[in-house]
Formats: C-alpha cells, structure tokens, sequence
C-alpha cells in the first residue's frame, strides 16, 4: 500500500532493476581489473579467476562501512532535486557509456560514467546549482590522484622486490610470485566489490530517499547491499573479455612478480579511498599500476600510445555519460510525465 508522497512501487522497482542491471554491468566490465594480471601471467586459468574474483567482490560486503554510497547518495547532487527522471538518466547515461567502451575494448571507468551521469541529469534538471562540489572535487581529483598512487606504489614495490630478489633465479621468483599473486588478486577484487558496488548501493538509497521509501536519515536497507554485492559479483562471473587483453597485455607484458606489484598497490589506493568515502575508478588504478611496474622495469616496456588513448576515455567519460544522461532526462521528463 502505497503512502501519500510515495512514488508508486512499480516505478520504484522498475528503477532498481535498471540500477541493479547497471551494477551487474560493472562487474562485467571491470572484471578486467581484477583478474587481467592473473589470468595474463598464467597463474589462473580464466574461469577460475573470475570465481575468486566474483567470491571477493561479495565478501567485501562484510568488510567496509557505507562511506562510498553515502557520498554518491548525498554528496554529487542536491538530494532535494532527486526524482525518479533524474535516478533514470543518470542510469542511462552510465550504461550507454559502459556499453560503447565495453564494446571498442577500452578500459573506461563506471564510477566516473555513473558520476557523470548524475551530474548530468542533475544539471539538466535544476541547473549547475544542484551540484554539491565538495564531493565532485574529490571525486575528480581522484582521477589523477589513483592512477599516480597505483603507478608510484606498484614502482615503489617492484624496486624492492628486484633488491631482495636479487640473487635468486628467475625460476625461484617466478614460483614464488605465482603463489603471492592468489592473495594479492584476491585483495584487489576485495578492494573493487568495496568501492564498486557502494556506487550503486548510494544510487538506489538515493532514489528510495526520494520516493518516499525511507528517511533521509535512515540506514540503508540491508537488501539493498545485499543485492548491489551480489549483482558485482555476477557481473564479474561473467567478464569482460576484450578488456581484459588490453588490460593484461597490450599495455606491457607482465610476468607473476610485477602482477603481484600491481595488484597489491591497486589494493592499497582502493582500500584508503574507500575508508575515506570517495568513489574512485578500480580501472584508473590498477591501469597506473601497470604502467608504474612496467616503466619501472624500461620506460620502452610500456605501449605508451595505448595509454594515451585510454587517458582520453578516461578525461572523456564523465563529460560524455553527463551529456547522455542529460539527453535522457530531458526525453524521460517529454514521454513519461503524467
């Protein structure tokens, strides 16, 4: 039964599937970020991979507060402008960005196409005014800031390792690394389904806010967690198999010693961005974090026009999924205003 103020619940539901269907894609396409390293070394074959990859997604659920989805609920756009037209464009937006990179094999982000997105159907709506820029200035600064920790850390590591490693063999390294590589994937995946599925987690608590459907100081409801981690975590089952060859080899060749450098630095930037509640790409991260190792090993190891292409996507995501998920609100608002 429906409460006076309330959204009608099929409109409601209706949204949270095209939210969910959103989340399930960006475990599809950011699977790559999780296992691009392990699968490209060898050290698992693919299916295995993205099993651990999909089981650390979920696990994350028990591991981080809230802080990411509070700050894509409440902190991009004025809560009070939301509706049921902007929650669709921006979801619009992201998709039909997701999809359009997904399918030319570029390794773009969903966290920024989906802040676009709301940012986009936000300013469509009110204006430049309904932006809140305390939360868009970090989450743009974080653009540069992750790929250049990932990058700097993953270097950092490399350098150490090759210093203590340096009397061993290859061989032994190789062994060694092929093992370490498990738990530093695993971290990484832990550290993508807690930064990434919070996204969704904070679109959805900001559309039941709107309709009527819980309070603007309430908790978020525990099946809507449950839900988002579980949607990443098939997504991710499923793959995204064009990016992860980009990811995993076009970019530079990676041996079991520098996957695990990368991994294990691309965790560390994600598991202090989302303690401190920022929505950062897992794709910028671990991409720095593959350049920094392969630069680290000879500045020509890197296919540095490869990585010039993915910065466009990178710089060009959040103005793109904005311009489409304002496109949308307007078409939304034209055909399915009572």
């Amino acid at each position: 039964m429906e409460v006076a103020g309330q959204l009608p619940f099929g409109i409601i539901a209706g949204l949270v599937i095209v939210a969910l269907a959103f989340d399930f894609m960006n475990g599809f396409h950011d699977a790559a970020n999780s296992i691009a390293t392990v699968v490209s070394t060898r050290v698992l074959k693919p299916y295995q991979a993205v099993i651990i990859a999909a089981f650390f997604n979920f696990l994350a659920v028990f591991i981080f507060h809230l802080s990411v989805a509070a700050t894509v609920g409440k902190g991009i756009i004025d809560q009070g402008i939301v509706d049921h037209y902007v929650v669709l464009g921006a979801l619009i937006g992201a998709i039909c960005w997701n999809i359009i990179t997904w399918y030319y094999g570029i390794p773009s982000s969903s966290s920024h196409a989906l802040i676009g997105g709301l940012v986009g159907a936000g300013v469509a709506k009110a204006g430049t005014w309904a932006l809140v820029p305390a939360g868009i200035l970090k989450t743009v600064a974080f653009i540069f800031i992750s790929p250049l920790m990932g990058m700097l850390l993953g270097s950092m590591l490399f350098l150490a390792i090759s210093w203590i490693f340096v009397r061993s063999t290859p061989s032994r390294v190789d062994r060694l690394f092929r093992r370490l590589q498990l738990v530093s994937s695993s971290l990484y995946s832990l550290g993508h389904g807690g930064n990434d599925a919070q996204k969704t987690i904070g679109i959805i608590w900001m559309l039941l806010i709107a309709g009527g459907y819980t309070g603007k100081d309430a908790a978020v409801p525990f099946w809507v967690v449950i839900a988002c981690y579980i949607a990443i975590g098939l997504g991710t089952m499923f793959g995204g198999w064009r990016i992860v060859k980009t990811m995993g080899q076009r970019i530079t060749k990676i041996r079991p010693v520098g996957g695990f450098c990368a991994e294990l630095s691309g965790s560390i930037t994600l598991f202090l961005a989302t303690a401190l509640g920022i929505p950062v790409s897992t794709t910028h991260t671990i991409t720095g974090s593959i350049v920094g190792v392969g630069s680290t090993q000879t500045v020509s190891a890197v296919r540095w026009g490869l990585a010039g292409n993915i910065v466009w996507a990178w710089i060009l995501t959040i103005p793109c999924s904005a311009f489409i998920a304002g496109l949308s609100w307007w078409v939304a608002h034209i055909i399915l205003r009572e």
